[in-house]
C-alpha cells in the first residue's frame, strides 16, 4: 500500500433505480451507452477509473483543473443526449470532486478523499457538479465557470464538515445558470436548540419547561414557514424539451438490426463503431496544413481516398471536404461560393454521420486544394501494425477482450463478430476501442482503426483483432490491467530497463517480465505457450531477486486474476 495526493471524483446516476424498475432492458441499455462516454472523457484528461459499482464510477486525477474541467465536459455531452427523452426517462449523473490523501492498494483507492468525494456526489444537483473547497483553491481562477458557495455541509461518516461548491453548468444559449442552494445548514442551526434546554435543565425545573415551551413554539413555527418551500430543482438542462439531431444510443454506429439489410441500409460504407464518444480529435498536435494530399487524409476508407485523388482534386473551385474521427465524410464541388461549398461539405457529412448515430461532429478538413484541419495527425505506432504469429493467434472471443466490461463486449459480440471482412479492432491504454467493418483489406482496416482510436484516446492504440482472430497474446492465466512499456515501468529497477526493452525488441512467441522485491527483472522469452513463458520469466527473475512475480505478458500489465 501507499499514500498519495489525488483529485477524487465520483459520480451516480440519479433515480437510477427507478429507471430501472420502470424498463430493465432499456436502461441497462443506455447506461452503457453513457458509461461508454464518461469513461471516454475521463481518460481523455488524463484520468484513471479505479472503482465502478452498479452505475457508480471513482476515478482519479492528477490535477483538480482536469478534473473539473473533465465532468463539466460529461455533464454537457450527458445534456446533450437526454434531450431526446422525456424528462421522466432522462438518465442523469451527479458528480462530486475532492482533494485528498488516499491509499493505493492493488489499484483501488481507500480513504477519506474517496468518502467524501462520494458524499459531495450526493449533495451535487441532477446533472450539476459538487466540489470542495480544496478543490474550489485549486481551479477558481484557471476555468471560465461560476461557483455557488453553499457553505459548511454535515455529511455522512465524515467527522467534520465539508465545505462545498456547485458547479454552474452551461445554458444552451451560452450562459450560465447559478446553482440551487441546498438549505443544508438548517441541520446545524437546530443543534443548539435540541442542547439549550438540556443545559437549563442543569440551573432549575422551571428554565426547562420555559425552555421546553419557546423550543415548541419555534418549532412549530419553523415547520410552517417552510411548508411551502419547494424542493431544490434539479439542473435547468434536465428537464430539457428540445429535440436532439443525435439519437442516444450506441455512440458511433447503430444497434444492431434486425436484419443485415437493414444494418446495410442504415451503414455508409466508410462507418466505424468506437467505444465512446469525443467531441474532436486530440487537440495536443499541431493543426493540418499545407496541399490535400489525398494519401495522408486519416480517417477515410480506399474509395473516399480515390475520389480525393481523382474527382476532388480535377475540379475547380468552390469546393470543400469535410470528415469526421469516425470516417464519416462530405463533399460538395462546382459550388457558387466558397461559403456555400464550405457548409455544403459538412452539413452532407453530418447528416452521413447522424444517420448512423455518430456523436462525431463533422469538419472542415479541406478548402478548394488547401488543408483547413484544425487538428494534427493522430498518434500511431510504429509499423507493422500486425504481426502474424502462429503461436500466439487464437480465435477471436469477445468474452476475453482486454481492459473493457461487460457492455462493451457484448456490444463487440453483436457487431464485430458477425461483421463483413475486413474488419479490426484498435485499443487504446486507457480501455477506449475503435472497430473497422467491411473495409476492403485487412491493412487498411487496421490503419483506420489505429487511426480513429488515436484520435480518440490521444495516444497510440494497438491492433487486439482481425477479422477472427486475436493477434497479440491475450493471456489467460492473469488479468490484464494496462499496456506494457519497458522503457518506463516503474516495478523494474532503472538500470535494468534498457535491456529488458532490447530483448522484447523481437514480440514473437510468448514473452513475460517478473520482478522480484528489488525490481530485478526475469524473463521468459519466446515460448510456445503462456504457461512455459511465465514459468521462465519466475525462474530467470529468482536467479537474482526473491519475492518474484509476474508483471507482464506480451504487450500487458498484468495482475492476479480477482
Amino acid at each position: 500500500m501507499k499514500r498519495k495526493i489525488a483529485a477524487i471524483f465520483a459520480a451516480d446516476i440519479a433515480g437510477y433505480s427507478r429507471l430501472v424498475a420502470e424498463d430493465e432492458e432499456e436502461t441497462l441499455r443506455r447506461l452503457a451507452s453513457y458509461r461508454e462516454v464518461v469513461d471516454d472523457f475521463i481518460a481523455k484528461a488524463g484520468g484513471r477509473i479505479f472503482n465502478t459499482a452498479g452505475d457508480a464510477v471513482l476515478a482519479e486525477f492528477p490535477s483538480a483543473v482536469d478534473a473539473v474541467r473533465c465532468a463539466i465536459d460529461i455533464q454537457e455531452s450527458l445534456r446533450t443526449r437526454n434531450m431526446a427523452y422525456p424528462s421522466s426517462r432522462q438518465m442523469s449523473f451527479r458528480i462530486g470532486i475532492t482533494i485528498g490523501d488516499v491509499v493505493e492498494r492493488d489499484g483501488d483507492l481507500l480513504g477519506d478523499g474517496v468518502n467524501i468525494a462520494a458524499r459531495l456526489e450526493g449533495l451535487a444537483e441532477v446533472g450539476g457538479i459538487c466540489i470542495s473547497r480544496a478543490v474550489h483553491e485549486q481551479v477558481a481562477n484557471k476555468l471560465s465557470v461560476q461557483f455557488a458557495d453553499i457553505g459548511a455541509q454535515e455529511v455522512k461518516n465524515i467527522p467534520t464538515p465539508v465545505h462545498a461548491y456547485m458547479v454552474a453548468m452551461r445554458r444552451e444559449d451560452g450562459s450560465y445558470a447559478k446553482p440551487k442552494l441546498k438549505n443544508a445548514a438548517s441541520k446545524m442551526a437546530s443543534a443548539p436548540v435540541w442542547m439549550w434546554p438540556l443545559a437549563v435543565a442543569v440551573v432549575s425545573i422551571v428554565a426547562i419547561v420555559v425552555t421546553g415551551f419557546l423550543y415548541n413554539t419555534k418549532l412549530k413555527h419553523a415547520a410552517s414557514a417552510a411548508a411551502p418551500a419547494p424542493a431544490p430543482s434539479a439542473a435547468p438542462t434536465a428537464n430539457a424539451a428540445a429535440a436532439s439531431p443525435m439519437p442516444a444510443a450506441t455512440p458511433m454506429a447503430p444497434s444492431p438490426m434486425s436484419t443485415p439489410a437493414a444494418k446495410a441500409a442504415m451503414t455508409p460504407p466508410n462507418a466505424g463503431a468506437a467505444m465512446a464518444p469525443m467531441p474532436a480529435p486530440s487537440p495536443s498536435a499541431a493543426p493540418m496544413t499545407g496541399k490535400l494530399v489525398a494519401d495522408s487524409v486519416p480517417f477515410i476508407n480506399e474509395r473516399v481516398r480515390n475520389f480525393l485523388a481523382g474527382d476532388y482534386s480535377a475540379a475547380g473551385d468552390y469546393k470543400a471536404f469535410a470528415l469526421n474521427i469516425g470516417g464519416f465524410t462530405g463533399s460538395a464541388l462546382n459550388q457558387p461560393t466558397e461559403e456555400a461549398a464550405r457548409n455544403t461539405a459538412v452539413e452532407q457529412c453530418q447528416k452521413r454521420a447522424d444517420a448512423a448515430q455518430s456523436p462525431r461532429r463533422c469538419e472542415l478538413y479541406a478548402v478548394g486544394n488547401n488543408v483547413v484541419y484544425t487538428h494534427g495527425k493522430p498518434p500511431m505506432p510504429p509499423q507493422p501494425w500486425v504481426r502474424h504469429d502462429a503461436m500466439t493467434e487464437r480465435p477471436f472471443a469477445s468474452k476475453d477482450f482486454p481492459l473493457v466490461r461487460e457492455p462493451q463486449k457484448i456490444r463487440l459480440e453483436n457487431m464485430f463478430v458477425p461483421a463483413a471482412k475486413a474488419r479490426s479492432v484498435a485499443l487504446s491504454p486507457g480501455g477506449q476501442y475503435f472497430m473497422v467493418l467491411g473495409a476492403s483489406s485487412a491493412d487498411d482496416a487496421a490503419r483506420r482503426s489505429l487511426e480513429s482510436c488515436g484520435a480518440i484516446a490521444g495516444v497510440p492504440c494497438l491492433v487486439v483483432a482481425i477479422d477472427d482472430n486475436f493477434v497479440v497474446p491475450i493471456p489467460t492465466l492473469f488479468r490484464i490491467t494496462g499496456f506494457f512499456n519497458a522503457a518506463s515501468n516503474a516495478s523494474i529497477v532503472a538500470d535494468a530497463r534498457g535491456e529488458v526493452v532490447r530483448k522484447l525488441t523481437d514480440p514473437m512467441g510468448w514473452n513475460a517480465v517478473a520482478v522480484g522485491t528489488s525490481g530485478r527483472p526475469g524473463l521468459g522469452l519466446k515460448a510456445a505457450d503462456e504457461q512455459t513463458a511465465v514459468t521462465s520469466a519466475l525462474a530467470d527473475c529468482a536467479k537474482r531477486d526473491s519475492d518474484c512475480h509476474v508483471i507482464a505478458i506480451g504487450p500487458f500489465t498484468v495482475g492476479p486474476i480477482n
